[in-house]
């Protein structure tokens, strides 16, 4: 079946990607929830319409995103964590603390958009990504440090 997005899922595609799914994905979860409608013809001529009426605005968007990345790419942040006697976090770092850490520093980071490439529970240097668009992304360096 296909589906039109109305709004990004993880894993799936982006808002306004026309893709391809299991009926009972779309018709139990996708559509009532929704996140996405019926791809027929008279909605996909509408999607193309409105896509060609928002694309100076779309370019105007992912220039914010690029800009914003550039700035992003060299921040490097330090996160205090309660820690053991051998170095191991009580706990874990996660999305939210870094999205924490960001704001400190004046960037406004919805959490949603910051994915840890690894599981944090020890000390050291780690990379997260942020996904600003679906074509623009930026890496933060950030280091667990003992409080």
């Amino acid at each position: 079946m296909e589906i039109i997005l109305l709004q990004d899922v993880q894993n799936l595609g982006y808002k306004d990607d026309v893709v391809k799914v299991k009926n009972g994905y779309g018709r139990n979860y996708l559509i009532p929830q929704g996140k996405a409608i019926l791809a027929t013809p008279s909605a996909k001529k509408q999607l193309e319409e409105n896509l060609k009426q928002r694309a100076h605005k779309l370019a105007k968007i992912k220039a914010d995103a690029e800009e914003l990345a550039a700035k992003l790419n060299g921040v490097s942040l330090q996160i205090g964590a309660k820690t053991s006697a051998t170095g191991t976090i009580f706990g874990s770092v996660n999305n939210i603390q870094i999205a924490e850490a960001l704001a400190k520093q004046g960037f406004d980071i919805d959490r949603k958009i910051i994915f840890i490439n690894d599981n944090v529970k020890e000390l050291g240097s780690y990379k997260a990504t942020v996904k600003l668009h679906k074509e623009v992304s930026a890496e933060i360096n950030f280091e667990v440090v003992a409080e």
